[in-house]
């Protein structure tokens, strides 16, 4: 027999349960509540937790007509929560839904996030010394190959001045103008760097590009192949043929130059290495050997890339 002191059971359900007959209509987690009160009379009251919804039948006990019509009202106040939870999953859905394109339309930006990047690939390291031999061989072949021909046609009487002027020989003040050489350009690229901006950007352009894929060996190669096959053109080939004085000199500069346009250089680049020919040049007529020349253009090479590597890797561990 029921008593007329109040008291009260609890059964807690979860989610998605297939273990209970609310499975249908309550897809999240509630509570189920049976209070009886001092008149006999029994309640269902459903908490929802998720949407607060309250659905309450009351009985008697006094008749079975009663307990009939009061099982009936519960079942119909179970149908109606159903329903409004159904509508609020639907909004669920809609919000879902919404969700759903709004990561589609970020998804779209990093697509093209990651198309813009693609034009900005640095190329790989086997790419890099297979172009930096490559070219360096093809640019040392020429300039021996003019060196020959120049000297075939001095020695049979044309009108070319033989490029064996310019020898391989080396004495050791030599050492001396070489350091020269390599300690004011290596001062004189460090204040350009830091004076002017076009300069800088076109120097950092060209080494992100040419060194980033690069091991620390690798720098050795760039640097001096290139040091070597451009100078035994320009200083050990092109100056001698046009003639062993400054305005010669500056001619092959000017040429040496606009051949650093291109790949990020922009024309302050050229200016620079137009600047660094000519020091080059002088060298090369004061001494008359292209050891100079390209010793001071390998070191500063080296020097440059391992500049850039340091502070490239001091931005780096700044940033991070």
């Amino acid at each position: 027999m029921l008593t007329a002191n109040v008291y009260w059971c609890r059964v807690t359900y979860n989610s998605l349960s297939t273990k209970t007959h609310l499975r249908n209509h309550l897809p999240l987690s509630g509570s189920l509540f049976r209070t009886f009160d001092s008149a006999d009379n029994f309640a269902w009251e459903l908490n929802h937790e998720g949407y607060g919804s309250r659905v309450v039948a009351f009985a008697s006990r006094k008749t079975v007509k009663k307990q009939r019509r009061n099982k009936e009202r519960k079942d119909e106040g179970m149908l109606q929560s159903g329903n409004s939870l159904d509508d609020s999953n639907g909004m669920e859905d809609n919000y879902s839904s919404r969700g759903d394109v709004v990561d589609d339309d970020l998804s779209v930006v990093n697509d093209k996030s990651e198309v813009s990047s693609v034009s900005k690939v640095v190329p790989s390291r086997r790419d890099v010394l297979q172009a930096c031999v490559l070219t360096s061989g093809l640019i040392a072949a020429l300039g021996f190959t003019i060196r020959q021909v120049s000297t075939v046609a001095s020695e049979v009487g044309l009108p070319f001045f033989d490029c064996s002027q310019v020898s391989f020989g080396f004495e050791v003040w030599h050492l001396e103008l070489i350091m020269g050489l390599v300690l004011s350009i290596s001062i004189a690229r460090y204040t350009l760097l830091k004076t002017w901006t076009d300069f800088a950007e076109s120097s950092e352009s060209a080494n992100t590009q040419v060194l980033t894929s690069l091991q620390t060996v690798d720098y050795l190669i760039v640097a001096f192949l290139p040091g070597f096959s451009e100078e035994l053109l320009f200083r050990g080939a092109l100056l001698p043929l046009f003639g062993l004085n400054l305005k010669s000199a500056l001619a092959v500069a000017s040429i040496f130059g606009a051949l650093h346009l291109g790949s990020g250089r922009k024309f302050s680049f050229a200016i620079w290495a137009t600047f660094v020919g000519l020091a080059y040049g002088y060298a090369t007529i004061v001494t008359s050997s292209v050891v100079v020349p390209m010793a001071a253009h390998a070191l500063n090479n080296l020097i440059g890339g391992i500049l850039w590597y340091q502070t490239s890797r001091s931005s780096r561990q700044i940033s991070s």
